[in-house]
């Protein structure tokens, strides 16, 4: 059993939580809204008061908020993370908060080795299951210390040093929202071209795109679309990798247009949809034009 705080506790900070708790470990918890602390002290986790608190009792802190500037409130400050944090207690940042300010946060720690990056693919159902991938940056020595313990949420896949796990996560986001705009431009393809639904999504099932097609086909057909991972979120992450390729140098036209799909939805209005709902969002576009 290990002593870890979990920072942050919406819909995948939670669910970390509880999935950890259920593993044995002694959870404490803290929110900037503290009544997202109730049900899980209700299963048995220990309430904080702050950031620092909660630093102070742990062997592992875990940061998993929203974005680069939700990361600064809960680092930075008299009752932030940093104020509280033992030297010998590791900082696991599982946010998705790019690249830079993961490097930025490691040269501000007593030791740089304190810090284990690792961002996670996946979503609701996948931690609920304990089928998330660890993008894990950091020593191998530190690395290994907390594979059993993270093991609890899913896989973790060694990356290299700290920034490497962020890296690794932009990566595969730049994947999963090119899928989904490439899905949503051919469906609405089909449908200009006259194609029934049904047939349309026949036609990409046989295709390279046939898991996506296959997992949207009933959302897509029902105009229905669960909320997992806000599109307002996805918008952020497409930021984040086309920010990546620029910093880098790299060229990302092809994200550069998937971020202009995404960042024209929350226009419309669909920031706190799901972020499939991009589908329904492409297909109506091209139906206007």
């Amino acid at each position: 059993m290990s002593r870890l705080a979990v920072l942050g506790l919406g819909a995948m900070g939670s669910r970390i939580a509880l999935r950890l708790l259920d593993a044995g470990h002694e959870i404490t918890v803290w929110n900037r809204t503290a009544e997202r602390m109730t049900a899980l002290a209700e299963r048995g986790a220990l309430p904080a008061h702050s950031p620092a608190a909660a630093a102070g009792r742990a062997e592992a802190v875990i940061t998993m908020v929203s974005d680069p500037d939700a990361l600064a409130a809960v680092l930075d400050g008299d009752d932030g993370v940093l104020a509280g944090l033992p030297r010998d207690t590791t900082l696991i940042q599982m946010a998705t908060v790019g690249v830079a300010p993961v490097l930025r946060l490691a040269a501000r720690l007593p030791s740089p080795e304190q810090l284990l990056d690792a961002p996670v693919l996946g979503s609701l159902s996948e931690v609920e299951e304990g089928s998330l991938t660890v993008f894990a940056g950091g020593s191998p020595e530190r690395i290994a210390r907390w594979t059993p313990a993270l093991s609890a949420l899913g896989t973790v896949l060694p990356v290299g040093p700290a920034g490497s796990g962020s890296a690794a996560k932009l990566v595969a986001n730049s994947t999963l929202l090119g899928v989904l705009g490439v899905l949503g431009e051919a469906v609405a393809l089909g449908e200009a071209l006259g194609l029934p639904s049904g047939t349309t999504f026949e036609v990409l099932e046989r295709t390279p795109l046939a898991a996506q097609a296959g997992r949207r086909r009933p959302a897509v057909q029902r105009g229905e679309y669960a909320l997992r991972f806000a599109l307002a979120l996805a918008l952020k992450d497409a930021d984040l990798v086309t920010a990546a390729g620029t910093e880098s140098g790299a060229d990302l036209r092809l994200a550069a247009a998937v971020r202009s799909w995404f960042a024209d939805a929350v226009r419309a209005g669909r920031g706190g949809d799901d972020y499939s709902s991009i589908l329904a969002h492409i297909v109506e576009s091209v139906g206007e034009r």
